[in-house]
């Protein structure tokens, strides 16, 4: 597998993987209705560099990184992740992150930070944990989980 910058040509299948996570509700703060242009704009935002994890030339899934904040904030970045429903458990996931964290180092990021991780996806809280980040903050009831109803967020974090 390798992860390489996003091309116009991975539209659809960053599409493909975008749109069962916003529709689910589940796991992004997002409106669940977003449109496929909403949420490529979204995804693929001038304010972000996105990346593809590829293999056999099907793209598994992507990444965006961009700054957390800007002025005196704009050491921080900040990462989303999505991979594909028909690859989970295949360390995708490790492998953006890992590959984020070496691309944060190489842009001059000091710290990464994930502004908004649901408390009730498990995995995304112990892979990230288990790839150095911390819960520095819980926001109480800070999403509206389409069938827990509302659950919190955690802040995580990971000096660089």
């Amino acid at each position: 597998m390798i992860v390489r910058p996003v091309s116009t040509d991975d539209r659809s299948a960053i599409w493909a993987i975008l749109e069962p996570v916003i529709r689910a509700g589940e796991t992004y703060a997002l409106d669940r209705d977003m449109t496929e242009g909403d949420a490529l704009a979204y995804w693929m935002g001038p304010d972000k560099e996105t990346f593809v994890a590829v293999e056999d030339g099907q793209v598994l899934g992507s990444y965006y990184l961009r700054p957390n904040q800007r002025g005196g904030g704009r050491h921080v970045c900040n990462c989303g992740y999505m991979t594909s429903a028909q690859h989970t458990g295949r360390g995708i996931a490790r492998t953006m992150c890992a590959h984020s964290i070496a691309m944060a180092r190489l842009w001059g990021f000091r710290a990464m930070q994930f502004n908004f991780v649901v408390a009730t996806n498990v995995r995304a809280v112990g892979l990230w944990s288990s790839l150095g980040f911390e819960i520095v903050g819980r926001l109480p009831h800070a999403f509206e989980h389409p069938n827990a109803g509302f659950v919190d967020a955690f802040v995580m974090f990971q000096a660089l």
